[in-house]
């Protein structure tokens, strides 16, 4: 049966919907019939939708967010257009928000908020992960650690330090090319998510993807055409 938003709410809180609390189906096996179960087994059913790649993708996209959070810290106190300044400002309170329903989202389903040790992720981050990197002209199967991204589209260490030790419009330019490069790593990482058996059924983070993709190609959009007004 699929529950609406109004209804799983009411669910949650205990409030009955209508005045009454309507019967929960649960769909049988094949040949079986459906059965009448509890609120609280509702709950526990929609909690299992989730599988390891699920929990991977938000493990891995709160480092990925956190990393867009810093850029801004430093688009604060370095940069010098006021328009770049307030789109940072905006990516930085979205992405926040974000990191706060990924953590939650984990620690709702038992799970650990922290991603596997970073080593092991750079060796297990996609194939393309290096993709979008505008600033390195080393092949990713060649690239240092120092110029390779811990996953899709995130600044290397040797990018992270450029940005930092610029200033003004210099800097500006930067921050839009490393936000675009990372936005775009972001929509990567949900397209493999999305390509991945069984995975993103789970439906708060099927809503969370669609977001993340939604919001970030509409601020790519943004930061281009500021980037070519600099």
């Amino acid at each position: 049966m699929s529950l609406t938003p109004a209804v799983v709410l009411a669910l949650l809180i205990g409030t009955p919907v209508g005045g009454q609390t309507p019967p929960i189906f649960n769909p049988g096996a094949p040949g079986q019939a459906s059965r009448v179960i509890s609120a609280n087994e509702a709950v526990a059913l929609s909690r299992t939708t989730f599988n390891a790649a699920d929990v991977a993708f938000m493990q891995h996209m709160i480092v990925h967010h956190a990393q867009a959070v810093e850029m801004v810290e430093l688009l604060r106190a370095q940069g010098a257009d006021a328009t770049v300044k307030l789109l940072g400002e905006r990516i930085a309170l979205s992405q926040a928000a974000e990191m706060a329903i990924m953590r939650e989202w984990l620690t709702v389903r038992g799970q650990s908020v922290d991603m596997p040790a970073m080593d092991h992720a750079a060796h297990t981050a996609p194939a393309r992960a290096g993709a979008h990197d505008h600033h390195s002209m080393t092949p990713p199967a060649q690239a240092s650690t120092d110029d390779r991204s811990v996953m899709s589209g995130m600044l290397s260490p040797r990018q992270m330090r450029t940005l930092a030790a610029s200033r003004g419009t210099a800097f500006d330019r930067l921050f839009l090319q490393g936000m675009i490069q990372h936005h775009q790593g972001a929509i990567d990482m949900v397209d493999d998510l999305l390509a991945t058996p069984d995975a993103a059924e789970d439906p708060t983070l099927s809503d969370f993807a669609s977001a993340v993709v939604a919001e970030q190609s509409a601020e790519i959009l943004r930061m281009q055409n500021l980037l070519s007004d600099l």
